[in-house]
């Protein structure tokens, strides 16, 4: 590939996140070209990508690593291997938004290293994971996080249902969960990847602390994160408007991913 050219990124999923981001590189992120998406509704992918400037093909999860450098995850968290593994063997750059599933495949870290491919976890919903990541650097002592949410953006966990919780019977707020980031992501797979990027970036999934509030009286997603550090003691808040199309995440999400797109051949960056 010429040394100018733009770099090619294939999207592995392609509901609200995924179109979203497909749109932006549609219309145009300097240095960069939308390659190929991956679609569990083919007709339905068909059908937006024909309405596009610069229509792609619709691929197979394990093809897309073969026409693009760039592979963004944007499926639900069960296909995470399904994209990952051909992409780091290739010694792709992987943009993973199933943040929690990857707390139990952190084998995939090692495969990039071995490959020269690289995982990239955004920002996503989050706010303030460069302070977490300065911090680290200095020693992190606590990290808490309470999550609320409308109960419609909380169905269908596992959690909820191992736990016979019905949500649609609240009529107040109520604390459905508190535990560890690790058993967060693993019981709220769909919601609660916040929780592992945070993480990540902190002090870890089993140090750091995660409430999780169901609240009929919210319209959006909200995150509340405390951390105490050698550096300095910080509290952070964000409300987020969740999709339209997908209430489980927040509209900043496909925004997170577009912003971390524009940073890869941006000459200019802010932010650690």
């Amino acid at each position: 590939m010429e040394a100018d050219a733009p770099l090619r990124v294939a999207l592995g999923g392609f509901g609200a996140i995924g179109k979203s981001v497909a749109r932006a590189l549609d219309r145009g992120i300097e240095g960069l070209s939308l390659a190929a998406v991956s679609a569990r509704d083919i007709q339905r992918a068909e059908r937006v990508i024909a309405s596009f400037a610069h229509p792609v093909p619709i691929l197979p999860l394990q093809e897309l690593s073969e026409h693009a450098e760039i592979v963004v995850e944007c499926a639900p968290a069960a296909l995470l291997r399904e994209i990952a593994e051909p992409a780091l063997r290739r010694g792709r750059r992987l943009i993973v938004l199933s943040a929690g599933a990857l707390l139990d495949n952190l084998d995939l870290v090692d495969l990039a290293r071995r490959s020269g491919g690289r995982v990239h976890v955004p920002s996503g919903a989050l706010l303030g994971l460069d302070a977490i990541l300065a911090a680290a650097e200095g020693g992190i002592r606590s990290v808490r996080m309470i999550t609320r949410k409308p109960p419609r953006g909380l169905m269908g966990a596992p959690y909820l249902e191992a736990h016979g919780i019905d949500l649609a019977a609240f009529g107040e707020a109520r604390r459905v969960f508190s535990g560890t980031a690790r058993e967060a992501a693993r019981g709220f797979p769909a919601n609660l990847n916040v929780a592992a990027a945070l993480a990540l970036a902190g002090i870890g999934p089993d140090r750091t602390t995660v409430e999780i509030w169901a609240d009929p009286a919210l319209a959006s997603n909200c995150h509340e994160i405390a951390v105490e550090s050698d550096a300095a003691r910080f509290s952070m808040r964000i409300e987020n408007v969740p999709s339209a199309e997908n209430p489980k995440t927040g509209r900043l999400v496909a925004l997170s991913v577009i912003a971390a797109l524009k940073k890869l051949k941006s000459p200019f960056l802010i932010g650690t």
